[in-house]
């Protein structure tokens, strides 16, 4: 992964200075909150319903031992002992001092970690694949290209001030596992017929209040462009883009109002301006960063592990774990293990200090020193032996982390919602929890399959729920909490916006509305290897509507 250089010791550095005297300003008086607040929202700085909230930068999800240590530790001096990791693969501490953020942030430079740019309308932190560099079906490893961009980005003097927030995502495999097509830039490594790396470009995708799927505007953008390329679409949007309604701010609304041809030849116009500058990405820099990602030194083993297969006979908890919870890696005897921070009856993405600190053991003697933070609220040891699987397992297990449900109706997406956000309008988390509880029993879980659930308690649609196969929103209805549901939202390489079917429930109805849906797809699916999002593609919502609302 990469390590910080002086410069980037030095930069991070100054700005927790520059951070310690502002708010040394705010506590005495001599700024104002409104004054204050640009200055805090540029170093990941939230003020919430209850207290502050504090965002950490994870770029591309990627991060060692000694960071999450540090994460850990942060946890339990400064917060409330656990910390909330989010579908921008960061972290947040929900109830830190304000007068303690300086020395946190101080804390996180010590082991190259900061908060910038996880606010504001800037260019955010950049995501990727959380199987980057290990998965069997990738052929570049994005997190290269994802470092690139963060450090062409962070503290861009032209786009600190864009009219909204901008989010870019990349991929390296065929599946798309990063959700590019709905960012406002999405990047699919690709090949050309030479064999040349390059991208295929998406642009103007993204949820909240106006959902839009990405509009590819490049079939084939070559490596050396990368950086060019993008610098003229951020212009473009930084020229155009409106500021006069922050509902209509992100790029995906200047595509829709300025149409995508007259678009692209905006960017292209400006690319052709500037593509043989100092932009133009030269192959030593690709080589020097690649670097910094080269894979570990794998132990040549056998395909399959006859210490896994004989345990997993033997404990029937560990071979369902590894039907769910392994994911295919590019080494033979190696998988990466998917930690699920979707316990019954939890908060998603939650993970106590006491946690944190074992999975960071975890990484250090079975992982090579590496973790990833999933964009669906997950931690992953990417590079696991397939004999340590059996010991991984009963670590996990001991501390109520070994829940075998990735990618099952459990392992949901659920944003903070009204028990922390401000901007909010209904609780999330525990809609999330009752919903686990009702499916809580594992034979029905893997009954109905593959099965995304993703919740929003506001149309900011920060738990994705528009790309949710069933996806629940929740609105304010005169004082009353209610939640809509939409089906058919999916964020592959198939990226579907989920449509809404018809009025929303009250809390006490939500999760016999979910049960219904469930109930209707079991009853009418082909067999039992047509998943939900399949077989939702083939009937349509009628069959829903009718089980929910009545033929």
């Amino acid at each position: 992964m990469y390590r910080y250089d002086e410069f980037d010791r030095d930069f991070v550095n100054q700005r927790v200075t520059q951070f310690e005297d502002q708010v040394r300003r705010r506590m005495s008086g001599e700024l104002t909150e409104d004054e204050f607040k640009p200055l805090r929202l540029m170093n990941g700085l939230y003020l919430q319903l209850h207290a502050y909230m504090l965002r950490v930068a994870i770029p591309y999800g990627t991060l060692n031992a000694t960071q999450m240590r540090k994460l850990a530790h942060i946890a339990r001096t400064y917060d409330r002992g656990y910390g909330h990791f989010t579908t921008r693969q960061n972290v947040q501490f929900n109830w830190p001092k304000l007068s303690d953020t300086p020395q946190i942030l101080r804390e996180l430079a010590d082991v190259e970690m900061h908060a910038i740019q996880t606010s504001g309308n800037c260019i955010r932190n950049v995501t990727s694949d959380q199987f980057a560099g290990a998965a069997a079906d990738e052929f570049a490893d994005p997190r290269v290209y994802a470092e690139i961009l963060r450090q062409w980005s962070s503290l861009h003097p032209e786009f600190l001030f864009l009219p909204r927030k901008f989010k870019i995502a990349i991929t390296g495999a065929e599946q798309d596992r990063a959700a590019v097509q709905v960012h406002d830039i999405g990047l699919q490594l690709t090949r050309n017929e030479d064999g040349e790396i390059g991208f295929v470009v998406f642009v103007g995708g993204g949820l909240g209040r106006t959902p839009m799927v990405g509009r590819k505007v490049r079939d084939f953008l070559p490596e050396n462009d990368l950086l060019a390329y993008s610098e003229a679409i951020l212009r473009v949007y930084n020229r155009y883009g409106r500021r006069d309604n922050k509902y209509k701010a992100r790029i995906k609304i200047l595509v829709h109002e300025t149409g995508l041809e007259e678009l692209k030849q905006d960017i292209e116009t400006e690319f052709e301006a500037t593509k043989n500058g100092i932009l133009n990405l030269p192959n030593e820099e690709v080589v020097r960063i690649n670097e910094y990602f080269a894979p570990p030194s794998f132990d040549a083993l056998p395909k399959i592990s006859t210490e896994l297969e004989a345990a997993k006979r033997e404990d029937r908890d560990l071979a369902l774990f590894s039907s769910r919870n392994l994911h295919a890696h590019k080494a033979e005897g190696y998988t990466s293990v998917t930690i699920s921070l979707k316990p019954i009856g939890g908060a998603p993405g939650d993970a106590t200090a006491d946690q944190m600190d074992v999975i960071a053991d975890l990484a250090e003697r079975f992982g090579h020193n590496e973790l990833r933070v999933t964009h669906e609220q997950n931690l992953v040891l990417p590079h696991v032996k397939l004999q340590d699987v059996p010991t991984v397992f009963k670590i996990l297990k001991a501390n109520d982390l070994a829940d075998s449900n990735a990618g099952l109706i459990t392992d949901m997406i659920a944003c903070p919602g009204l028990d922390y956000c401000a901007l909010a309008n209904a609780r999330s988390i525990p809609i999330a929890q009752e919903i686990s509880k009702r499916f809580e029993a594992v034979k029905r879980q893997n009954e109905i399959g593959d099965l995304k659930l993703k919740i929003s308690g506001c149309i900011n649609a920060c738990g994705h729920h528009h790309v949710g196969h069933i996806g629940i929103l929740g609105v304010d209805r005169k004082g009353e909490e209610l939640y809509q549901i939409t089906l058919g939202g999916s964020a592959d390489q198939n990226t579907s916006i989920g449509k809404i079917i018809g009025r929303g429930f009250p809390e006490a109805e939500i999760t016999d509305a979910v049960e219904t849906v469930v109930d209707t797809y079991l009853a009418n699916r082909l067999d039992e290897e047509e998943s939900f999002i399949d077989a939702y593609r083939r009937l349509g919502d009628q069959p829903f509507k009718d089980a929910l609302y009545g033929a």
